[in-house]
């Protein structure tokens, strides 16, 4: 039996889900929302407050402020309730409903940017304005998760390693790139394995992350509207781009299978399976990391109304993918 006191100290690490059964290759899908806060965003969360605390950043009073468009939001608001912190989420208008709840659930505040920066987009806009609440209030900590290394760091340490272990023959690991934290952090940590890793990004069309055109983009999770600062791509030997169709139907795919997974994982496992498809890659033994699960995005790319409104009634039809 285990037994905890803080939601943190529990993460199972260790969930893998075979796809060959579904997609025809060799697959297996790291599954990252089996805790509390139900995703990956757990352990940059922890790692970034606990250097804040080190650090003398945190003290009691403090409020922790920070851009997400939601998983981080929850992680933080979790840990902030575990350790006597406010937390204040500043979103848009694309976060999951459920995810505000959760947020408000926990005893902390959602701020919605309804309206986007002529320039960055909704994440300048989230951005401006959590430097505006830092500006005006000394208790608000800004971790800052577009800069901070613990972000990455946190992979390094953790996510990285839990692969490997599982994984020693690995080949190729496909990344979601959002703030990209887990991907600096896993693809430093191979760089410096014994054997050469493939490392390939996966991000959503209308992000400028890797240098594409910005465009719209109603999923949260992936993608970016400014380049993140922590982002080093000599790290990365590839970069897949999926459109937001293609990550539905890889979620409706999975879930069909009686997987009910995020929006983020379609997009993973969506672009994994083309790049592998693109380099007849049935050899190799490969791994995707789902950063989260499905029940948040019941409302969204489980409903059929809000896909339908959103890309069209025929958004569940195949399509082609797009890759650089």
């Amino acid at each position: 039996m285990r037994v905890i006191t803080v939601p943190e100290a529990f993460n199972e690490e260790a969930l893998y889900v075979d796809l060959r059964w579904s997609f025809g290759y060799s697959l297996y899908l790291k599954c990252e929302g089996f805790n509390f806060a139900g995703s990956i965003k757990l352990k940059a969360a922890t790692e970034m407050v606990d250097a804040a605390e080190r650090d003398g950043l945190l003290r009691p009073g403090s409020i922790i402020v920070e851009s997400s468009s939601g998983n981080l939001g929850v992680a933080l608001s979790m840990i902030a309730a575990s350790r006597g912190y406010k937390f204040l989420c500043v979103t848009d208008s694309r976060c999951n409903l459920a995810t505000r709840r959760a947020i408000e659930a926990l005893g902390n505040e959602v701020h919605i940017i309804t309206e986007p920066s002529p320039e960055g987009g909704f994440l300048g806009a989230r951005i401006d304005h959590v430097r505006m609440l830092v500006a005006s209030d000394e208790r608000y900590v800004w971790l800052n998760q577009y800069t901070n290394p613990d972000n990455w760091g946190a992979h390094f340490q953790r996510t990285g390693p839990e692969i490997a272990a599982a994984f020693p023959n690995l080949d190729v690991l496909f990344v979601g790139a959002g703030t990209t934290g887990t991907l600096m952090g896993c693809a430093r940590f191979f760089r410096q394995w014994h054997r050469p890793v493939r490392i390939v990004a996966i991000d959503s069309v209308g992000s400028v992350t890797f240098g594409g055109p910005a465009g719209r983009r109603m999923l949260p999770g992936l993608g970016t509207s400014v380049r993140p600062a922590i982002l080093d791509e000599s790290y990365v030997d590839d970069v897949v781009l999926v459109e937001e169709p293609d990550s539905v139907r890889a979620c409706h795919r999975l879930a069909r299978n009686g997987f009910l997974f995020g929006g983020s994982t379609g997009t993973v496992v969506s672009g994994a399976t083309s790049w592998l498809s693109e380099h007849d890659a049935h050899h190799l033994t490969a791994v995707a990391v789902a950063p989260d699960l499905g029940e948040r995005y019941l409302d969204t790319i489980y409903q059929t109304n809000w896909l339908q409104g959103i890309y069209g009634e025929d958004v569940l039809s195949p399509r082609p993918r797009q890759s650089v």
